[in-house]
């Protein structure tokens, strides 16, 4: 299977669904519900996990779909899958209801736990970005692509570009930009807070407050590719997915970290 092809096959179906949710963003009428954990659901993110779905049903290669929006697999049958779709179809549903454009389209595919494809798409921005498993992560804007390469740093430098969540900030979190040297904050919303990384525009992201593995998988195959990593914040291993439990552990994303 040719993982960069089937990317940029699935950069089209990203780009569809972030086409759809843009035209419902210029209405006046979201219709807004609140989930089983009060998180907001608009129709924005129920039309893009349609349009999503029906997408990756008509590849060519065909894989189990594990959605936000989408009934949970149970674990029984989801422990068996060698390779699944991890689609959030709008992460940042906050961003979007507050009209910030700090939101995106994510699907990642997983192979035994681990991300091997990413793509998002910041429609506001439209910023697309891809990543397929030792073949690099990239950016296309304005019809041009660009390899993604985070510039390399280390934990002791002055200055460090820190990733917060304009929507969490926690005790936690706080005492871990305390103990850097004069950090600069770089509020973000979304998967956008990988991807920032990805680029260069910062340099870490600790996430000591609950997220999803939908929320994380695409943007954390990019930022891999990129020369990152997403390491649980517990005991520093590589986050994980696909478990029994879909609750991602606290976990810190770096970008490319050499010391």
């Amino acid at each position: 299977m040719d993982l960069k092809a089937l990317a940029i096959e699935v950069t089209a179906i990203a780009k569809d669904a972030g086409d759809a949710i843009m035209k419902i963003y210029g209405t006046d009428d979201f219709q807004v519900e609140s989930k089983g954990d009060e998180s907001p659901l608009t129709i924005a993110d129920k039309t893009g996990n349609d349009i999503i779905c029906k997408g990756l049903e008509n590849l060519s290669v065909q894989f189990p779909i594990i959605s936000e929006e989408n009934k949970e697999i149970p674990y029984d049958e989801r422990k068996g899958f060698e390779y699944n779709w991890l689609v959030d179809p709008l992460d940042g549903t906050k961003e979007f209801i507050k009209r910030n454009g700090e939101f995106t389209v994510n699907i990642a595919l997983i192979k035994n736990g681990k991300p091997v494809i990413g793509v998002v798409y910041a429609p506001v921005l439209e910023e697309m970005f891809y990543a397929a498993e030792n073949q690099g992560a990239y950016m296309v804007k304005n019809g041009e692509t660009t390899k993604l390469e985070a510039p390399a740093f280390t934990m002791k430098d002055e200055g460090i570009g820190v990733v917060a969540s304009r929507s969490h900030l926690n005790e936690e979190t706080q005492a871990f930009v305390d103990s850097l040297n004069g950090p600069v904050i770089v509020p973000k919303g979304s998967s956008l807070k990988f991807l920032i990384l990805a680029k260069g525009g910062a340099h870490v992201y600790p996430r000591i407050a609950p997220t999803m593995e939908w929320d994380t998988g695409a943007a954390h195959a990019v930022l891999a590719e990129a020369g990152g990593k997403v390491i649980r914040h517990d005991n520093g291993e590589a986050l994980s997915y696909n478990k029994e439990n879909l609750l991602n552990p606290f976990f810190i994303a770096y970008g490319n970290v050499v010391g």
